[in-house]
């Protein structure tokens, strides 16, 4: 007699992955929302977008500083920020799967279709807020939330276009408080050229910590195409540009007189930046450019904190 076979399973569509079982799936959830976020890096964005405004309005009270007009700039800002990150995880739940399992949320806790719900919703509220501030806000609002996607679906798997975005997204981010004041103060320029560089060079030592995870899912980052020897180049380009940069800004500060801000960025920024060309160099690990990657974010806070000094 004939046999029925069992039917083949189907495998779940995209937006139905399924959810990881138990109770308390909520609580997990809530615990996990500020890493899905990336909470570190939104509050060093908020210490950034703050002191870029004191440095534009030196001498001023904090009520002038932080006005309310100037928060409701800084809270459009963080909400583009935080749903650029969530469609960054929607994106790539399948190589953050093999690349950092131990902090997916977007699958496991959060469905794919909620995350783009809040994708949508946190970049709506981002740019309306901006647009009401001023039409120049709301259009430079909308282009960084649109190559926050683009980015996630398409440029980050291409050789060094996703990083040159970021470290664009990263530069605007430090110019937002001139876009809106229009001091036409020089400083401001070149903290954001030094954001850019030094950003590019993180999302370089990133691709570098992550080929594996990209190089299962057809991705053409920069190691993947030109090989790591050659990838550590270009970061080396990156980071000898700012170490001439901060080495002429620290010389000029010196003519200047302004011997404490002068040995800041000498000790503070140059040394570290010497040290981690020198690991660069010779990283070969994973976990070589996990140190690598945090050591671009150790530098780059202690470069903000130098505005305190201006």
């Amino acid at each position: 007699m004939p046999t029925s076979s069992a039917p083949t399973p189907r495998p779940p569509a995209p937006d139905e992955e399924e959810l990881l079982p138990g109770p308390g799936r909520g609580s997990r959830l809530a615990r996990a929302v500020p890493g899905l976020v990336r909470w570190p890096n939104l509050a060093i964005m908020l210490l950034s977008l703050v002191l870029v405004r004191m440095l534009l309005l030196p001498g001023q009270p904090l009520s002038v500083v932080l006005a309310p007009r100037y928060g409701l700039l800084v809270l459009a800002a963080l909400l583009v920020a935080a749903a650029g990150y969530i469609i960054n995880d929607y994106y790539d739940v399948k190589i953050d799967a093999i690349n950092r399992p131990d902090r997916l949320v977007v699958g496991p806790l959060l469905r794919r279709r909620h995350a783009m719900l809040a994708h949508l919703v946190l970049n709506g509220l981002g740019v309306g807020l901006a647009t009401l501030l001023s039409w120049r806000l709301g259009a430079v609002t909308l282009g960084a939330a649109a190559l926050l996607w683009g980015y996630s679906a398409r440029f980050k798997r291409l050789a060094l276009v996703g990083n040159v975005s970021i470290g664009l997204l990263t530069a605007a981010l430090v110019l937002l408080p001139e876009l809106q004041l229009l001091t036409g103060r020089q400083a401001v320029w070149l903290y954001a050229l030094a954001a850019f560089l030094l950003t590019v060079v993180r999302e370089i030592v990133k691709d570098l910590e992550d080929m594996r995870g990209d190089a299962q899912h057809g991705c053409r980052t920069l190691p993947l195409v030109w090989g790591v020897a050659r990838s550590k180049w270009v970061a080396g380009f990156f980071l000898a540009c700012l170490v001439l940069l901060v080495v002429g800004a620290a010389g000029q500060l010196l003519v200047w007189g302004r011997w404490l801000l002068a040995a800041w960025l000498l000790v503070l920024v140059l040394v570290p930046l010497v040290e981690l060309a020198r690991r660069l160099a010779r990283a070969d690990r994973r976990r070589h450019f996990r140190q690598l990657s945090a050591g671009c974010k150790a530098i780059m806070l202690a470069g903000i904190l130098s505005m305190l000094l201006l």
